[in-house]
């Protein structure tokens, strides 16, 4: 008889026999988990997270299934995503350049630029709300937005840094290392170091380490554009950085001093974009988002490891 999954009481099963059940390819079913439109749990046993049976029962029985799951979690890039908000490409780069759009996942193509991509839900939602009428209207963007890409911005990078965190702290769960993990994943090593002088916590930390997206072969050119957009880079967005990792670090101190942590759950495979994966239910959930700007605060509320 087949074996459902490696538990004796067969009540979870791995992500890979859930997506095929749920009728999603792996990268749906990996943004929808990070979302939250799918819970998951441990493995006991240690090899990653798994997929509740009932969870999967309940999905299966929703309105719509699986189509209305699927719609959850489509993505698009800026040639679609501008015609889903009826608006010229070159606005659509600009609202997003300015942070008014935020990415879900990226991918780098054949000639290592980098590929954006977005929940199509939240652009609907963008675009139907009023208040946003004069941002998608007008022969010229907004003044504020253009005075800000005059000077070179482009929020992108950091808004989906601040989202990812969202869903690497969702999948810590309770966990406060973890948790602490998670936020230091996104920091350059040095800043870490400097957070965390104790070199028993930076290891214990590096060991709860979650895996980020992995682009490329380790080491090439497309590896190492990847891991400068995956670490936090403006002055403000890393000090926010540093300074949830000591508010998180001196909660796990308090729940469970390193000394006597148990060791970390063995990492699962790691999760490739190409193309992508990838929060967030019908809302992105960063627990503690980078600081917004404007409009991005109304949009976000809705919704190297370092071991020397």
């Amino acid at each position: 008889m087949a074996r459902i999954g490696t538990t004796p009481d067969r009540l979870t099963c791995a992500p890979s026999r859930a997506a095929r059940e749920l009728d999603l390819k792996r990268r749906e079913f990996d943004l929808a988990a990070n979302l939250g439109l799918i819970r998951t749990v441990p493995d006991e046993g240690g090899g990653g997270r798994r997929v509740p049976r009932g969870e999967i029962d309940r999905l299966r029985s929703g309105d719509g299934f699986p189509g209305a799951l699927r719609e959850r979690v489509a993505t698009v890039g800026t040639t679609e995503g501008a015609k889903l908000m009826e608006v010229a490409p070159t606005r659509f780069t600009s609202l997003a350049r300015f942070g008014l759009l935020i990415p879900v996942t990226f991918s780098l193509n054949r000639y290592r630029t980098v590929v954006w991509l977005y929940l199509a839900e939240e652009l609907r939602q963008f675009a139907a709300e009023g208040s946003n009428v004069r941002l998608l209207t007008g022969r010229r963007t907004p003044a504020e937005i253009r005075e800000g890409l005059k000077s070179g911005m482009d929020r992108r990078p950091r808004n989906w840094r601040g989202r990812h965190v969202g869903f690497l702290t969702r999948q810590a769960g309770d966990d406060p290392w973890a948790r602490a993990a998670a936020v230091a994943c996104l920091l350059d090593p040095a800043d870490v170091a400097d957070v965390v002088p104790d070199p028993h916590e930076r290891a214990h930390l590096d060991r709860c380490c979650p895996r980020l997206p992995a682009h490329g072969t380790p080491g090439s050119r497309a590896a190492e554009l990847a891991e400068t957009l995956m670490t936090a880079s403006e002055p403000d967005e890393v000090d926010w950085f540093r300074a949830d990792l000591a508010h998180t670090l001196r909660t796990a101190r308090r729940h469970l001093p390193v000394a006597e942590a148990p060791p970390p759950t063995p990492r699962s495979e790691p999760e490739t974009l190409a193309p992508p994966p990838a929060p967030p239910a019908a809302r992105p959930v960063p627990p503690r988002p980078v600081p917004p700007h404007g409009l991005l605060n109304r949009l976000l509320r809705r919704g190297r490891r370092w071991a020397g």
